[in-house]
């Protein structure tokens, strides 16, 4: 029995199993119920582009939840995220080899906006993202099923307690490779994915961010979170007073029942809707209003990259001895005084001291300086100030480019040998 869309209510909050067809267990016949073609009339019916694309393995399915709770064992085993507020788990899914996560699923959209999302979330690729392979739905939360990519994330590269004096990206030109990738990846979701609504990425941090060996490719994670979760649209609500006045200060009164009904669905909001950022990341206008856009991304972007310089946190907290206290350590605000403090004629000195010990000093001096200035520009506290992700993307070419011309004439003598001994 195929389920009518206009059976539907399109309003939200819509029934998740209204997504399915209840008779049927194939995600193929769920999928092709989903994505209906005529479902999609912002879609051009000039190409068949659409038609293809359902053909191909790679199409976005809506996976039964059964077939959720298979493959993870009824959530018990593989689970392989450290933190309770994201869970992930990794398993084999229609025989690829997957990793599961789980949000919070509050639909604050209708069916059709949603399914319009989703479908097109699922068209973009670019080999900087780790790809988006389809979703399953039960009562509460949201389930979203990524290809599984093998490497660690960024923050585990850059920083382990067991390991401090360690890291794989040890060279110059592994941690400009992570950047290239990066902003490229960003300028894709920003401005190159060919469809035509406003895609942030909205979850940019280390931790999000996979480094693959041999060559040290980096991959965004998570990307469509936001919009599928609606968390791209949340504002920070404010408790608005249940009666509101005239100019002669009369009180419009509507009924009791529905005063008092409002009245707890603010209250509700208030305490629900959060920020889904994280510290150090969140650029000053997010914080004030949870509204997410490219330029939120640029800032968190800026950030990483002023990671992959030193190593550091965005944000730490160390035991000053002077004081007797913990002061606040920013990486902008070390970034700032690095390239603004005295003047310029010791930037290089600076820099020399503020990069990452653990490039042994081996890096070009000038690229650094053009690189860090490049980041402190994404942080600007005025998001109008700025640049945007192609404009990132085009510098962070061109340094990449003056790196490698760097790496390649280092000059590694042979066969030679030093002893430090006492002479």
């Amino acid at each position: 029995m195929a389920l009518d869309v206009a059976d539907i209510d399109p309003t939200p909050p819509f029934s998740p199993s209204k997504l399915f067809n209840g008779k049927s267990s194939s995600p193929s016949k769920n999928s092709s119920l989903l994505f209906n073609t005529n479902n999609f009339p912002s879609i051009s019916s000039s190409t068949s582009f659409s038609t293809l694309h359902q053909s191909l393995p790679e199409s976005p399915h809506v996976f039964d939840f059964s077939e959720i709770i298979a493959a993870t064992n009824n959530f018990l085993t593989n689970r392989i995220s450290t933190t309770s507020s994201t869970p992930s788990w990794r398993c084999t899914l229609h025989g690829k080899d997957v990793i599961i996560f789980q949000r919070k699923f509050q639909p604050q959209i209708g069916l059709q906006h949603f399914k319009d999302r989703f479908y097109k979330i699922c068209l973009c690729h670019h080999t900087s993202m780790i790809q988006l392979l389809g979703i399953s739905i039960s009562a509460d939360y949201l389930y979203l099923v990524y290809n599984f990519v093998n490497g660690a994330n960024l923050s585990d590269c850059l920083r382990n307690s067991k390991t401090p004096n360690f890291t794989v990206l040890s060279t110059w030109i592994s941690r400009m490779q992570v950047a290239t990738d990066l902003a490229h990846g960003l300028d894709y979701i920003h401005n190159k994915s060919g469809i035509n609504i406003s895609l942030t990425h909205n979850h940019i941090k280390s931790s999000s961010i996979i480094v693959t060996e041999p060559s040290f490719n980096a991959r965004i994670c998570h990307f469509g979170v936001a919009q599928l979760c609606n968390e791209d649209d949340w504002n920070i609500g404010i408790e608005k007073p249940s009666n509101s006045r005239c100019d002669n200060g009369e009180i419009v009164e509507n009924s009791k029942k529905k005063l008092e009904l409002k009245d707890k669905q603010l209250r509700l909001k208030s305490k629900k809707v959060q920020i889904k950022g994280v510290r150090g990341y969140m650029a000053p206008e997010y914080k004030s209003s949870g509204v997410a856009t490219p330029m939120t991304d640029v800032y968190a972007f800026g950030v990483v990259i002023l990671e992959l310089l030193t190593g550091e946190e965005p944000v730490k907290f160390e035991f000053d001895r002077k004081k007797g206290s913990f002061v606040r350590v920013s990486l902008i605000e070390s970034a700032l005084a690095v390239i603004e403090e005295g003047g310029g004629d010791d930037v290089e000195g600076r820099l020399r001291k503020w990069v990452d010990r653990r490039l042994k000093d081996s890096f070009p001096l000038l690229v650094a300086e053009k690189i860090t200035r490049l980041a402190i520009r994404c942080v600007d506290v005025d998001p109008a100030k700025r640049p945007n992700m192609a404009y990132v993307a085009s510098k962070i070419s061109k340094l990449y480019i003056e790196s490698k011309i760097w790496s390649d004439h280092l000059v590694n003598p042979a066969n030679l040998s030093m002893s430090l001994a006492p002479r």
